[in-house]
């Protein structure tokens, strides 16, 4: 082969796609709970079906549901890059040392963690701005509480719930001063039995609004059962439980994210990358705020929503301090990103402590 062949091969190779026509790219999902948990996982694995239905034949996708964050997560993680994935989504915030491990030892494979904070060549992080949602359902919340008791069915004690339960309380008790919050700690992200347990408790003690931060429709039924509470839909709609207990929700919109990151794959553009979007650019979307929420107030947190959308307020906006009473944010300032995403303190009127 004499040199302009060459030089002509070199130019096909270069102009032609990162993977032929025939050649699909393969994007792998680990889940942290069932597919059909009504909520987080639900959400991410529709966004998978909508990552299968943009792109046809050209890509394939493989999943594999429940896994549990640590060792086990390691070899899940493992196996679906040995089987040839050219992209992996880990979409639990536990995964994100397991991520980074195997992600070390694939090189080649492109990883991306759900609401982790670490890094790589290969490896990008995205979350969503949950907090934004978590402000107008404390806003509704605080406005039809009757017993001003407000529960709230925790996870994990990391910023992003904790960063939740402020802004919830914030916006509950702007509206309604008496308000107090019950949090539990279930330490699940998934599982009904503990979370449906949780919500009979708060109810139990009088608290007649439910919030959770926890995956499954337990808490939802067990509103329904005791009647006169109200609930919102996590992660995803939750719709079945509508137009009461269940008034309104916050859903997480995954889809354009991973159309685009997959597509990013196929360009031969993929970059690491930190994303952290909300209500503006439709990752946190506020699912329909039903009829048994008053129109006064269901006017009012559409307004909050288009507020803050448009960036014209922010949830964390001061004066704010924190439990201890000490100052954090002084009038009119807002809270920095940095110190939001490692929130690990209560704002002031919350009670309890938070676990280590």
């Amino acid at each position: 082969m004499n040199r302009r062949t060459l030089l002509a091969s070199a130019a096909i190779l270069a102009a032609a796609p990162a993977f032929a026509q025939d050649d699909p790219v393969k994007a792998g999902f680990i889940y942290v709970g069932p597919i059909g948990d009504g909520g987080w996982t639900y959400e991410h694995n529709q966004a998978r079906l909508a990552v299968e239905e943009h792109f046809g034949d050209a890509v394939e996708t493989v999943y594999q549901e429940s896994v549990p964050e640590g060792a086990d997560a390691v070899r899940a993680i493992t196996q679906m890059a040995l089987s040839g994935a050219d992209i992996i989504f880990t979409t639990s915030f536990g995964y994100m040392d397991p991520t980074m491990e195997v992600a070390a030892k694939f090189p080649d494979v492109k990883f991306e963690h759900a609401t982790g904070y670490k890094t790589a060549d290969n490896v990008s992080t995205y979350s969503a701005r949950f907090y934004e949602g978590r402000a107008i359902q404390g806003h509704i919340a605080g406005s039809m509480t009757e017993t001003n008791k407000i529960g709230y069915i925790a996870s994990f004690p990391i910023p992003e719930v904790i960063r939740g339960i402020n802004s919830a309380y914030l916006h509950a008790s702007k509206v309604n001063p008496d308000v107090e919050f019950s949090v539990v700690w279930a330490y699940t992200w998934f599982d009904p039995a503990k979370e449906a347990d949780a919500a009979r408790a708060l109810i139990e003690n009088g608290n007649d609004v439910i919030l959770q931060h926890t995956d499954s429709t337990a808490p939802q039924a067990a509103a329904q059962e005791a009647g006169d509470v109200i609930t919102f839909g996590q992660a995803s709609d939750m719709a079945e439980y509508k137009p009461q207990p269940r008034v309104s929700s916050i859903i997480d919109d995954w889809a354009p994210y991973y159309i685009d990151r997959v597509q990013a794959v196929i360009d031969g553009t993929w970059e690491s990358q930190q994303v952290w979007h909300g209500i503006d650019e439709g990752m946190v979307e506020i699912g329909e705020i039903t009829d048994a929420v008053p129109e006064e107030v269901r006017e009012e947190a559409l307004a909050l929503k288009e507020e803050i959308a448009s960036g014209e307020y922010h949830p964390f906006t001061g004066p704010i301090n924190r439990q201890d009473g000490s100052a954090w944010l002084a009038e009119g300032e807002t809270a920095d990103d940095g110190t939001l995403l490692g929130m690990d303190f209560y704002v002031e009127g919350l009670t309890g402590e938070i676990p280590n």
